[in-house]
């Protein structure tokens, strides 16, 4: 694979879009228990969370298609306050459960999973006018088909783009599924860890001419890989507490800026830079505390 370099850059600062754009997210929101540096912490998670939160931080109208509890727990509010949460309704014991154990540098152990009523979401209830979002993203589910069966009715319905991601439990599990996921989608999101398991190493990765793989690099920054060659992004310093949710940060913030018109570089550069600050924080507080507030649309 030939590599093209992308120049250094410095801090940028995030700002909001005149004009409001649209990512929308097909996900989860979860209830989350971390283990950090032999202390536990219970807080919001969930990988659609986590993406619809950070388009809203880059400067997205970003609306989450994910399980809604009723009544909302008092950890998921916040993001019923600042992003667009359109359901279905579900009871709280249907809400999705994870228990992460963190290592450092960017090591995690998925403990356990309660995927909650996730596993029931109906790629047919996707609202037809939230599908004229500039980019459709389908962040981790329980397996990958039931992720190819929204990338289907996304098609079929005439969505833009189609974006998706994944995670190495899954890879291990349905490999040859979730390569066939990557086949079909304008961009896909996933780990170095992950590429490793998909495609035998990072090197091998290739897309198609007119696709885009993200694959994040930790510390070291990230990789937009288009046809048969890849850009570097550097990394950005930062002081690790806790890295969950970090990759879908980062496809939250490139979502954002793809949507607002820009290259993929320069809205990975962004991403980087947002990614970074989120995980000097437990949790996504750092995403919710700049979310602007609005009022949950039902």
């Amino acid at each position: 694979m030939r590599r093209t370099g992308a120049a250094s850059f410095g801090a940028r600062i995030l700002k909001k879009s005149a004009t409001p754009l649209e990512v929308l997210v097909v996900g989860s929101a979860s209830l989350d228990t971390l283990h950090i540096g032999g202390q536990t912490f219970r807080t919001a998670g969930g990988a659609g969370l986590y993406t619809a939160l950070a388009a809203n931080c880059a400067g997205a109208r970003a609306a989450l298609f994910a399980p809604r509890p009723a009544p909302v727990p008092e950890a998921l509010q916040p993001v019923a306050d600042s992003v667009e949460w359109i359901g279905p309704d579900v009871s709280s014991e249907e809400i999705p459960r994870l228990e992460i154990a963190h290592h450092g540098a960017g090591k995690a152990t998925l403990l356990g999973a309660s995927w909650g009523a996730v596993a029931s979401l109906n790629p047919e209830a996707l609202p037809a006018d939230r599908l004229r979002a500039s980019i459709v993203h389908i962040a981790a589910l329980p397996d990958a088909d039931h992720q190819m069966r929204f990338v289907q009715a996304c098609r079929r319905r005439g969505a833009a783009r189609v974006s998706a991601g994944t995670y190495a439990r899954l890879i291990a599990n349905e490999r040859g599924r979730v390569h066939a996921l990557f086949e079909a989608v304008d961009l896909f999101f996933m780990s170095e860890n992950e590429a490793n398991l998909l495609f035998g190493s990072v090197d091998a990765a290739r897309t198609r001419a007119d696709r885009t793989l993200f694959v994040t690099l930790a510390e070291r920054g990230a990789l937009v890989i288009r046809g048969d060659q890849a850009a570097h992004v550097p990394g950005r310093p930062a002081s690790e507490v806790d890295p969950t949710g970090a990759g879908d940060t980062f496809c939250g913030a490139v979502l954002a800026g793809l949507a607002r018109g820009e290259d993929a570089t320069t809205a990975s550069r962004a991403a980087i830079v947002l990614a970074a600050e989120m995980i000097g924080a437990i949790g996504p507080s750092m995403l919710l505390e700049r979310a602007p507030r609005r009022r949950p649309a039902r």
